[in-house]
């Protein structure tokens, strides 16, 4: 019997680097960390979810991992103030997926492969189709109205 499983993960801002964000209160670009409550509807990068009004947040900038490449961009992003449990798994965050989103993969060198704009009904059909580009190593996903980072996909091993 095949398996429907998807063959790539889901990953959130790492827990070790939004740790260093919290305590040190400086983002990448040396800028301060800025606290806020939620309003209710901010995608929260740490957990892959949209926050609840009232919850203790920060903004921060965030530069996601593609490496030297003229296509770095750092931008601005939601998490909890406090350590949280983090996504429940690796799979497409269940409360995004009716959400357009901008899927871009880049190569090794962090070039940008290929890159669509879906509409949130299947998007593991269009992660599976930019990661069968043997060129590609990893997509992001980032948001249609402000291009803000949301969360990195890679091959499952």
């Amino acid at each position: 019997m095949k398996s429907t499983a998807p063959k790539f993960n889901i990953h959130s801002i790492p827990h070790d680097l939004l740790a260093r964000v919290r305590s040190s209160r400086v983002d990448v670009s040396g800028n301060r960390v800025e606290p806020l409550s939620a309003e209710g509807g901010e995608p929260l990068r740490c957990c892959l979810r949209d926050a609840q009004p009232g919850e203790a947040l920060i903004l921060f900038g965030y530069e996601p991992p593609i490496g030297k490449s003229p296509y770095r961009e750092i931008g601005a992003v939601f998490a909890h103030a406090a350590l949280c449990d983090g996504p429940p798994d690796h799979r497409y965050p269940s409360a995004w997926r009716a959400r357009k989103q901008v899927l871009r993969s880049y190569d090794a060198r962090g070039w940008i492969v290929d890159a669509v704009v879906h509409d949130g009904s299947d998007p593991e059909a269009e992660i599976a189709r930019l990661l069968a580009d043997p060129r590609a190593v990893q997509l992001h996903s980032r948001n249609v109205a402000y291009g803000c980072f949301m969360f990195v996909v890679t091959r499952r091993d």
